[in-house]
């Protein structure tokens, strides 16, 4: 079993790797948005934020779990606890093969008109990127309304 807490400043070097180790965005990593997921022994098996940017959005971020407990709901853990405290919108991307997953927590696909400035700059910049890279998926923009 697995338990969820906020992180500490302690546990920055495990979110680090962690984030490293499934080749997300190593930028804004601030343990103090961090929630944890630690196994019996208090390791860090998973973990996620919700980051604020400069346009005044928010950004469901940085959701990892190491692959050892994949598919036993750790992820779903942390993204729910992360937005039972978000009551406005937040905003993530995320590869096309991930849509449905985060469709479960009410994510929607947004279009260039309904993003922030923030989000229209990082999709272009994506788009350009995958291209140039040539990988065939695609980065969406999604946004979850919420509860309020």
């Amino acid at each position: 079993m697995y338990r969820l807490r906020p992180a500490s400043q302690a546990d920055q070097r495990a979110i680090r790797a962690l984030i490293a180790s499934e080749q997300l965005n190593p930028f804004s990593l601030d343990w103090r948005r961090f929630v944890i997921a630690v196994d019996p022994g208090g390791e860090v098996i998973g973990c996620g934020q919700v980051k604020p940017h400069g346009d005044g959005s928010f950004e469901l971020a940085s959701v990892a779990v190491l692959p050892a407990w994949r598919g036993q709901g750790v992820a779903g853990a942390i993204i729910e606890h992360l937005l039972a405290s978000q009551p406005g919108p937040v905003f993530l991307t995320c590869a096309d093969r991930l849509e449905n997953f985060y469709r479960r927590f009410g994510f929607r696909i947004v279009g260039r008109n309904d993003m922030t400035p923030y989000f229209r700059r990082l999709a272009s910049l994506a788009g350009v990127f995958l291209r140039l890279a040539r990988r065939p998926e695609k980065l969406l923009v999604m946004r979850r309304d919420g509860s309020a």
